[in-house]
């Protein structure tokens, strides 16, 4: 591992930053594809050359198949080849319980097309409820795909600790789960940091800049009312009441800050270095609106906390409640403040 890169399974290197796709998906406002397309290529540029996507995030497999296409017709197949693109597989809600071989295999036959490939690089597979217990069932169905060919390495995405150890113990060859994690949320940091490192799982994080709130923008700011500007918001507030309230968050804001100002970089590049730093953490998931965005990013690899900076932050972390539970538990509660804003069927009908 190096500051920008890591190995994540053998002979398998990403980016320590990942460009985040969800941004993409529409519902942070109109997307403009040959824009995106020409952004996507210039965070390749920047030295963010692996992507983030989903099965359900509408039009964004077939926007990284764009650019991967753009690469290899511009740059040549050396180039498109250094694109490393991991998407994820979400099975609806309403399909948990009739789950089958097939519907996974569309699922993957689905992302070939889209994102122009022979094989998937990493497939990050997600369940909604526990209550239906065919997860383990399904991951070997993935398996079967790995050892075709159509896919090259296998992860899970929000999976807590004893689920997690049972998909491990069936034998699945995980490299990688996908969770949030910020100075907000250590919850992985738990019981779920040492079962990965006892199995050699890689931690790839989003949500390390809470939506946006761990920015400038919101130091100083008062709490924002409802209703927020859009879903991220909504949940990501969420995480900011759990974690104790809008005025500790401006106290961690301004710990941000000072760190922030030593490095000559913004509170958001600092949030998601400290959050490079904990434990199993191969890469930090970080969405982009635009090509600017995309090579502040980058940023994000050049920074070296020191003891200093890491104690600052600390302080201010010991001073909140933290967020109950595993990882994702509080956001499985379908009738809890976290798992009522989800949306659990967004396959449906995009098959």
């Amino acid at each position: 591992m190096s500051a920008k890169t890591f190995e994540l399974g053998p002979g398998y290197t990403i980016s320590r930053v990942i460009r985040g796709g969800w941004q993409l998906a529409g519902g942070h406002g109109a997307i403009d594809r040959q824009q995106a397309v020409t952004d996507l290529i210039a965070t390749f540029d920047a030295g963010i050359w692996t992507y983030d996507c989903a099965d359900i995030y509408t039009g964004v497999e077939e926007l990284i198949g764009a650019a991967r296409l753009r690469l290899a017709s511009e740059r040549g197949l050396d180039a498109a080849a250094r694109m490393k693109v991991h998407t994820k597989l979400v099975p609806d809600l309403e399909r948990l319980a009739g789950i089958s071989r097939d519907y996974i295999r569309s699922i993957v036959d689905q992302s070939l097309r889209r994102l122009k490939t022979e094989r998937l690089d990493l497939v990050q597979f997600h369940w909604w409820d526990y209550a239906q217990p065919r997860y383990v069932e399904a991951m070997g169905w993935l398996n079967e795909l790995r050892l075709e060919g159509k896919v090259r390495n296998l992860g899970t995405t929000n999976f807590d600790t004893p689920r997690l150890a049972e998909i491990l113990a069936a034998g699945i060859p995980l490299v990688s789960q996908q969770l949030q994690y910020s100075v907000l949320d250590q919850r992985p940091g738990n019981s779920l940091a040492a079962l990965a490192a006892k199995n050699r799982v890689s931690f790839l994080c989003y949500g390390s800049v809470a939506g946006g709130f761990l920015s400038d923008k919101w130091l100083g700011m008062a709490e924002p009312a409802t209703p927020l500007e859009n879903r991220s918001l909504v949940k990501y507030k969420l995480i900011i009441d759990d974690f104790g309230g809008w005025d500790l968050f401006q106290q961690l804001l301004q710990a941000l800050k000072a760190v922030g100002d030593r490095h000559g970089v913004d509170i958001a590049t600092v949030a998601s270095a400290w959050v490079l730093e904990q434990p199993q953490v191969a890469a930090v998931i970080v969405g982009a609106r635009n090509q600017a965005h995309a090579l502040a990013n980058a940023g994000i690899m050049d920074v070296a906390l020191d003891a200093e900076d890491r104690a600052r932050i600390a302080a201010v972390i010991a001073q909140g409640s933290g967020l109950e539970g595993d990882v994702y538990t509080l956001e499985r509660d379908r009738h809890g403040r976290h798992g009522s804003i989800m949306h659990y069927n967004l396959n449906a009908g995009k098959q």
